[in-house]
């Protein structure tokens, strides 16, 4: 199987010859997978170097022209370092384009902390108006990336992930997808977590929960999520409703999401995710998960404890 990275790019180079809109803006960091894509296209595949705040500032600048851009490093250089140009150069002027990072939370411990940006989701939150996309396949990774190329002049930002799940699921953009049901609360699993919180649910003899799937998390899918814990449309629910969101990124960035979901029936939600304290060890990505609290058997007890202290 491809990863995320090698999908965006033979997805993109294929999308750059049918869209002459479309442009790519790299920062040498994944240029090898646009060498053909260079060839065929020089005056729409462009490499800034490392340069990181040019690379958001020259697609600002192309999305001022009409065009559409596409621009690509690691999650850290995309939405932490230029920061400012992402809040200016699109949203300020007004503009649209589609961010594509990778290397997430962990993808790379060997990068240390300099390459990881658990908060970037929660960053881009303070912005107005963007997607975001966060993929757990290769194949939902392209579904979304065609479906962002395609989205007008909307601001669309898509994480991508060398952690991902083992098989693809019929997702659709902007909505969660129901994946197992239960009666005793509701797991929204984000992206690349799927696996582990089947994983963990399933063991035993099993938690009663439902679990939702969730590929885009901006917007939230709040309807979702009040379908999925039993709330109807008067905002009667039989009994509190008990939420776990299990994201790979900070954890409770969609906690206040949840909870204006719910804002109308008694709730509990607890956000699992990537801890603020940073680990401080290379190790691999299974390593980090387990030191997150995020492995399989770690989620289990976290998710059950939180079910069984139900008021």
């Amino acid at each position: 199987m491809d990863t995320m990275r090698e999908r965006f790019a033979s997805t993109v180079s294929r999308l750059l010859d049918d869209d002459p809109r479309l442009a790519v803006v790299l920062a040498e960091i994944g240029k090898d997978g646009f060498a053909d894509a260079l060839r065929a296209h020089p005056d729409r595949v462009i490499n800034v170097g490392i340069r990181e705040q040019l690379l958001v500032g020259v697609g600002g600048g192309l999305a001022l022209t009409g065009m559409r851009p596409i621009l690509h490093t690691f999650a850290s250089f995309l939405v932490e370092r230029p920061f400012e140009q992402v809040k200016l150069d699109f949203g300020h002027q007004g503009v649209g384009g589609v961010l594509v990072s990778a290397a997430g939370s962990y993808d790379w411990p060997a990068g240390g902390f300099t390459h990881m940006a658990p908060g970037d989701v929660a960053l881009m939150d303070t912005l107005d108006g963007w997607t975001v996309h966060v993929p757990g396949h290769p194949d939902e990774a392209e579904a979304l990336l065609r479906d962002a190329a395609a989205a007008g002049d909307d601001s669309v930002y898509v994480r991508l992930s060398a952690h991902a799940n083992a098989a693809p699921r019929a997702i659709a953009p902007g909505r969660f997808l129901t994946v197992r049901e239960g009666r005793d609360g509701v797991v929204v699993a984000v992206g690349p977590m799927l696996d582990g919180v089947l994983a963990a649910v399933e063991e035993g003899e099993g938690l009663d929960v439902t679990v939702l799937y969730a590929t885009t998390v901006r917007p939230f899918d709040g309807g979702a999520l009040r379908a999925a814990t039993g709330v109807d449309a008067a905002g009667a629910a039989a009994a509190g409703t008990d939420v776990v969101l299990v994201e790979p990124y900070l954890a409770g960035t969609s906690t206040a999401a949840a909870n204006d979901a719910l804002a109308d029936v008694p709730h509990r939600v607890l956000g699992l995710g990537i801890a603020r304290r940073e680990l401080r060890r290379y190790g691999t990505m299974e390593e980090h998960l387990a030191g997150q609290g995020l492995d399989p058997g770690s989620l289990r007890e976290r998710i059950a404890g939180f079910l069984s202290r139900r008021r």
